[in-house]
């Protein structure tokens, strides 16, 4: 078959070699007679594979031991709700950056459930830009600051970490996670879904450093309690297990090609490509994003009228470019260039924006 080229931004493309294992095992894993799907999730098959990845997360991302790593249902939207429900008690303050759609989502639900303080609010520059990571200003006395490293809808993306001292520093890196190497020391907590650069939908995977566990209230829910989890490895209850296998030979996809820091410097010729495409066009192509902030993952571009972008996207549809809209909440239009994406789709992707403009001024 002849593959069109996938720059939707979730759920995204995925390696074509882990497809390839995928079809290969799905009736028969690993010669045992059965799929993994329909394997016992505490059986030895699985039990094995669950925790090769576990490990292999640790290895790639350099996670200290200190740490626990387990995935949960739920995607990440679960997230926005047990933060605060496990490290925002009473009487305390939560800070939050509100960047873009996603973090501002967290923001909402943490107020229905705590007091909140809003770090920076980019909505007067329509969440363009992001603040100075050396200039932001936490509380001591902050049960933690919370922000999301890469927008998708406004493909803004945090370069550099802030320090926020002894105030734990939580982070949703659903879209940017295994892009780049991550100091994970700087985290009190890392969560993502999966559906960017590591798998399918339906796993969100949780870094979470193990003296957070004591700052849990008693009385939550149980499966909304982080220690539930991280007492039992992540297996409290029947975990998403085809999403786990995909992010297993994802992982291991990864590190055939070089680990993480080969995984940034893809990403930042991908992105690279269609920005000097962008600043090229003589005002043609246009990023609404501050230069210092732009993502390496979501690259969102304007064109001179909305019928002038509505005819590139068609365009680009008929040559097998697919996932080219913005957002329905910004419009314009947004190339997602995540990991498994080939450098030759991007490549051919600058072409014909080259070529949509030479036509078309």
């Amino acid at each position: 078959m002849s593959r069109k080229k996938n720059f939707f931004a979730g759920p995204s493309v995925l390696p074509v070699e882990v497809l390839e294992e995928l079809h290969e095992q799905i009736l028969d894993y690993e010669e045992n007679g059965f799929s993994i799907i329909e394997a016992s999730h505490r059986g030895k098959a699985f039990d094995k594979l669950y925790h090769d990845c576990l490990g292999k997360m640790r290895d790639l991302l350099k996670i200290p031991d200190n740490y626990s790593v387990f995935f949960l249902g739920g995607g990440a939207t679960l997230q926005f709700a047990m933060i605060p429900m496990n490290f925002l008690p009473v009487g305390k303050t939560a800070d939050y950056v509100k960047s873009g759609a996603w973090s501002n989502k967290a923001c909402d639900d943490a107020m229905k459930l705590g007091n909140v303080r809003i770090a920076f609010d980019g909505k007067g520059s329509n969440y363009s830009s992001l603040p100075d990571p050396e200039k932001l200003s936490v509380p001591e006395d902050s049960a933690y600051l919370y922000l999301c490293s890469n927008e998708t809808i406004g493909g803004i993306e945090w370069q550099q970490w802030p320090n926020t001292g002894d105030v734990p520093l939580i982070a949703d890196m659903s879209s940017d996670i295994f892009s780049r190497p991550v100091p994970v020391e700087k985290f009190a907590m890392i969560y993502g879904g999966v559906q960017k650069n590591l798998g399918p939908a339906g796993a969100t995977f949780i870094i979470i450093r193990n003296d957070m566990l004591d700052r849990i209230p008693e009385g939550l829910p149980v499966y909304l309690d982080y220690r539930t989890h991280a007492e039992s490895d992540g297996l409290y209850n029947t975990p998403p297990v085809f999403s786990i296998w995909a992010v297993k030979l994802v992982l291991d996809w990864i590190e055939n090609m070089g680990g993480v820091k080969a995984m940034q410097e893809r990403a930042l010729l991908k992105a690279g490509i269609l920005y000097n495409v962008i600043e090229q066009s003589e005002g043609f192509y246009r990023s609404p994003v501050d230069p210092s902030f732009r993502s390496n993952m979501n690259i969102v571009f304007r064109l001179p009228t909305e019928e002038l972008e509505a005819e590139f996207i068609k365009e680009a549809g008929l040559r097998d470019m697919l996932g080219l809209k913005g957002h329905r909440s910004v419009g314009g239009c947004r190339a997602s260039v995540y990991n498994a994406l080939p450098v030759s789709d991007v490549e051919e992707l600058a072409r014909f924006m080259e070529e949509f403009a030479a036509r078309n001024k």
